[in-house]
């Protein structure tokens, strides 16, 4: 099964990737250099200016769920002058997982519009980063989300907080897959 996890410029998608991977995870981290300057701006967020590497293609990492049953995992890059990676991953994608850094939601709506342009079920996490608290409600009308799609707290670095996201995913996707065929 093959899950993909998309969002901004540096929201964790690596870092979530390598937390929950039972493999050395596969990735695509270059050094930022000074030809990213001006592009890969991340803002004047606690951090972020010291960001020193970056995705370039993509993460994989994989969990075995049993003898017969893996979850291979995609990690998209963030920034824009990649998205054009986003179609060849997003194909014989089963599910995604949007992660979203509060202090910066506006960086989310492109993954959710790419998502919903596809039909490709989703659900959005809140990577932790100590930034502003805002309620479900405020995040659901900043994104647009519909009531339907499930919207959780989460901490990227922590193995079993990344698992919990993609039981998540997963459990959401069996809901929709039952709804579908009844």
């Amino acid at each position: 099964m093959k899950i993909v996890i998309v969002g901004g410029f540096g929201v964790g998608k690596t870092t979530m990737v390598r937390s929950v991977s039972e493999i050395r995870p596969l990735n695509t981290e270059e050094t930022m250099t000074q030809a990213g300057e001006g592009i890969d701006e991340l803002g004047d967020h606690d951090g972020l200016r010291t960001k020193t590497s970056t995705t370039v293609a993509f993460d994989f990492g994989r969990i075995s769920l049993d003898e017969r049953s893996v979850l291979y995992l995609f990690g998209a890059p963030g920034q824009e002058r990649f998205w054009f990676l986003w179609e060849r991953l997003f194909s014989g994608t089963l599910g995604a997982v949007v992660l979203v850094d509060t202090r910066r939601l506006s960086d989310s709506w492109y993954a959710i519009d790419r998502l919903e342009q596809h039909g490709t079920p989703f659900i959005v996490a809140c990577n932790d980063f100590g930034g502003p608290v805002h309620t479900e409600q405020q995040i659901r009308e900043a994104l647009d989300l519909s009531p339907e799609v499930p919207l959780m707290e989460c901490d990227a670095r922590d193995r079993s907080s990344s698992k919990y996201v993609l039981i998540t995913l997963v459990e959401y996707l069996h809901t929709l897959s039952s709804e579908s065929t009844q």
